[in-house]
């Protein structure tokens, strides 16, 4: 099972796939207030552990002309944390425009308001995790 990573400023997004590796649905959205990379990082690891993960990917948020901004450099450092603290393997994939589109399908969805607060991130997990899959079926 793979497990995607949206990391965001209080809230981290969940997203796993099923057996087969075809399609992504929400796991779950932590609660990362308060907490530093190590902390987001060991949380994210324990979900990992518990969900059964074998491989992590974790958004990668490159400005929109493709450059790497200070998100950017904290999602590459998170990303490091994370594999050191649970030993698999951890990938990086592009998630310029994942919110957007998770606010498009959320409002297509009639999610408004604390609801759409409440899953935004784990939407865009969900993104992140199938274009990663379809990358994958595709290659």
């Amino acid at each position: 099972m793979i497990l995607g990573v949206d990391l965001g400023k209080a809230r981290t997004g969940l997203a796993v796939c099923d057996p087969g590796e075809v399609l992504a649905s929400p796991a779950q959205q932590l609660d990362c207030n308060g907490k530093g990379l190590v902390g987001i990082a060991e949380l994210v690891a324990e979900q990992a552990k518990k969900l059964g993960a074998a491989e992590i990917v974790v958004g990668y948020p490159k400005n929109m002309d493709g450059t790497i901004g200070a998100a950017a450099v904290k999602c590459k450092d998170f990303t490091a944390l994370l594999g050191q603290i649970c030993g698999l393997p951890v990938t990086l994939r592009d998630e310029r425009l994942t919110t957007v589109m998770a606010h498009s399908q959320l409002s297509a969805a009639d999610v408004r308001g604390k609801k759409r607060k409440a899953v935004t991130d784990a939407a865009a997990a969900v993104i992140i995790l199938q274009e990663y899959l379809d990358y994958r079926r595709m290659r």
